[in-house]
């Protein structure tokens, strides 16, 4: 059965899922694994799904130009992806804080990457207007024998760097 990944973006409104998901639906694909979020008043989603063998593709894909057209959407693409990756269970998060300018995010990241932790989950907002704060959490998975301490450590540096307020703590287990 293929792995196809489907993203779209477009000003927000009610019945943009269930449009897409109709669509999915009308050809027997079946969402396996989604993100969805307002970013800035634009509607984005990215969608793994799974087709039947017998899909048609092609007819898939006109199917989801039409709901782009209809919904006024910006982008919608539907590419086929190769095996899944090994999936990486969140061990801590960071919470990074501060006034926004450009580096936030390739400070932080680059610093988990060089410490070789895997990030899981990002996600970050401007509150407020007069002077926006920034916010980023990251969802992190520690490779087993990493040092949290060392982890830890480095985002401090970058973090008076970049002029933020960083912390990395352990994500408790919770039951969905």
């Amino acid at each position: 059965m293929p792995e196809l990944a489907l993203s779209a973006i477009g000003r927000d409104r009610p019945g943009i899922v269930a449009a897409v998901a109709q669509a999915l639906f009308l050809h027997g694909v079946n969402i396996a694994d989604s993100q969805m979020t307002n970013l800035g008043g634009h509607f984005a989603m990215t969608l793994l799904v799974v087709a039947p063998e017998d899909t048609d593709l092609d007819g898939l894909r006109r199917e989801l130009d039409r709901t782009r057209d209809e919904l006024q959407l910006e982008a919608m693409s539907l590419s086929e992806v190769g095996a899944p990756g090994e999936r990486s269970a969140a061990s801590h998060v960071v919470t990074v804080y501060g006034a926004d300018h450009p580096g936030i995010v390739l400070g932080v990241t680059a610093a988990l990457a060089a410490a070789e932790v895997n990030v899981t989950d990002l996600s970050t907002r401007l509150v407020g207007d007069a002077e926006p704060l920034y916010a980023m959490i990251i969802e992190v998975a520690l490779r087993e024998g990493t040092d949290a301490a060392d982890v830890e450590g480095s985002l401090r540096r970058i973090g008076g760097e970049q002029g933020v307020e960083v912390v990395l703590r352990e994500l408790g287990q919770e039951a969905l």
